[in-house]
């Protein structure tokens, strides 16, 4: 199989339905010729021509707006959202609109859109390109939130997205755009939506996180083995809307810990919701508090980077207090 970066996946995922399907269309900011500001959609547009590929103002409400009124007229459209964001001035749309075709029609309806986006820190973005607002669009009952964490993931995850018949926000943790690589394979390849990934297995305690987070859980969890005596399970969640709640409580039982990893903000993060299911669910399996190593409660800051952004040894350090409580 190929060895590919999560860009050149996510290219060749939207290349395999594009051929595959003929109603697949792609548009966006830059998108076109130029390749997207991260070339995730270069050389499309040589091939597939300008009524398939196009560039589109700097107007994300219009962007969503668009993708709606194609995917009820028989297209699949598949807009890039150049940052998450700016995918705020396109709530309105997704909220009020996409999310409730289905409800509002009485199931006679239905979204089949996908929103890409990159999202999230480890560039020095700043404030306006360093954001993860995934809790404001997994609060919205009838939007899928889809994350993958490497290229392999990437790939197959955007095909089931694309073949879904509900308006996904596809996350791209662009941290990971070029630092991520690994085997993909070819042709026509899809991961189901809604099921997490035990990428490693240990018996003490549960670490749970998603996209650019899991690299740096799974060096946490490497040296909390080697240095700190902890053996970790990671769950890599991949599908956020709707998560896989079985292998999250089959993890917490198992340890009867868990340390939930993000790097949104704390308060009404996803982790938030995590925890408390977990507290619903296994109570009497958990042998300590649910623990959260997130952002912290202010804007994405251009300096201190490294210090807002979850790292390993903040994570070392819940895991350590979790086994001592």
């Amino acid at each position: 199989m190929p060895v590919m970066n999560i860009i050149q996946a996510v290219n060749d995922a939207l290349r395999t339905e594009m051929r595959r399907d003929d109603t697949v269309v792609v548009f966006g900011e830059d998108v076109g010729k130029f390749g997207g500001v991260f070339r995730a959609t270069q050389g499309l547009q040589e091939e597939f021509g300008s009524e398939r590929v196009f560039d589109t103002p700097l107007a994300e409400a219009g962007i969503v707006g668009m993708a709606i009124g194609m995917s009820q007229n028989g297209l699949r459209p598949v807009p890039e959202i150049q940052f998450a964001d700016f995918i705020y001035p396109a709530i309105d749309q997704l909220v009020n609109e996409a999310s409730k075709m289905r409800y509002r029609s009485g199931g006679q309806l239905t979204c089949p859109f996908v929103i890409r986006t990159p999202y999230g820190g480890g560039i020095r973005g700043g404030h306006y390109h360093s954001q993860s607002p995934e809790a404001y669009l997994i609060h919205t009952p009838g939007i899928k939130v889809v994350v993958p964490s490497n290229p392999s993931d990437a790939k197959g995850l955007l095909i089931s997205s694309i073949r879904d018949e509900d308006p996904v926000i596809f996350m791209e943790p662009k941290r990971l755009y070029r630092a991520a690589r690994g085997e993909v394979a070819e042709g026509d390849y899809s991961v189901a939506l809604g099921e997490a990934a035990l990428v490693r297995e240990g018996g003490d305690i549960t670490i749970i996180a998603y996209g650019a987070m899991i690299p740096t859980v799974l060096d946490a969890a490497e040296k909390a083995a080697a240095v700190d005596g902890i053996d970790s399970d990671v769950l890599d969640l991949r599908t956020l809307m709707p998560y896989d709640i079985a292998a999250v409580l089959e993890s917490v039982e198992k340890t009867g810990r868990a340390v939930i990893v993000h790097e949104a903000p704390r308060t009404c993060g996803f982790g938030a919701e995590l925890a408390a299911t977990i507290s619903e669910k296994a109570l009497l399996s958990l042998n300590s508090p649910v623990l959260r190593v997130t952002g912290f409660d202010t804007p994405f800051p251009y300096t201190l980077e490294s210090e807002y952004l979850p790292n390993e040894r903040r994570i070392r350090k819940a895991m350590r207090d979790s086994m001592s409580f």
